[in-house]
């Protein structure tokens, strides 16, 4: 299955322009705010995509990471797998466990070269099937003019049965994402 919106970006032809429905954007004010939340996210489509360009006040380091959570799930009931690479060098990881910090994308951090954003797509597939887990993949990067930018491809794993109605990202490591910061869901017919 190709992943949406990352491979469709370069489909041309006999491509639907209306697979994609905007349901809600979030844009972080002055001050900031500590997370960014979808909810009454209607059940309507097969799939659901997020994409973002953030930046978090994270100090001293010039990257950060997101975490998806659904449903206000903050329990240890989650997983992922990293893939990453910096241009010299490639990697990867994983949870190993189930964890409560489910990384989900790369992002900026404070020290980022001024006006840097990350940037990220992430698909969550089957979001309203009430017989298996949920899948989320995505595809995040931020470009910091220098050695510490990164590219990762992340699958993540909410280990639930329950349909979506609520998503909410937040910073790993920072407090708060920057003014700016721009969130968007959309959902994908089926």
């Amino acid at each position: 299955m190709p992943i949406l919106g990352i491979l469709a970006s370069q489909i041309t032809g006999h491509l639907s322009t209306n697979s994609y429905e905007s349901i809600a954007t979030v844009t972080i004010g002055a001050g900031g705010a500590s997370s960014a939340t979808f909810s009454s996210i209607p059940s309507t489509y097969k799939n659901l995509q997020i994409r973002a360009l953030a930046r978090t006040d994270r100090a001293s380091n010039p990257q950060d990471f997101l975490q998806v959570r659904y449903n206000s799930d903050t329990g240890a009931n989650y997983a992922y797998h990293s893939l990453y690479g910096n241009g010299a060098s490639a990697g990867g990881n994983d949870t190993g466990t189930s964890t409560a910090n489910p990384w989900s994308a790369v992002v900026a951090g404070a020290t980022a070269t001024a006006s840097v954003f990350g940037t990220f797509v992430a698909d969550l597939v089957d979001y309203t099937n009430t017989n298996k887990y949920k899948t989320l993949r995505s595809l995040s990067g931020i470009d910091n003019n220098d050695t510490s930018g990164r590219l990762y491809f992340q699958s993540n794993l909410w280990q639930n049965t329950a349909a979506v109605s609520t998503i909410t990202i937040q910073p790993v490591y920072g407090t708060n994402f920057v003014q700016y910061s721009s969130f968007a869901l959309y959902g994908v017919k089926g």
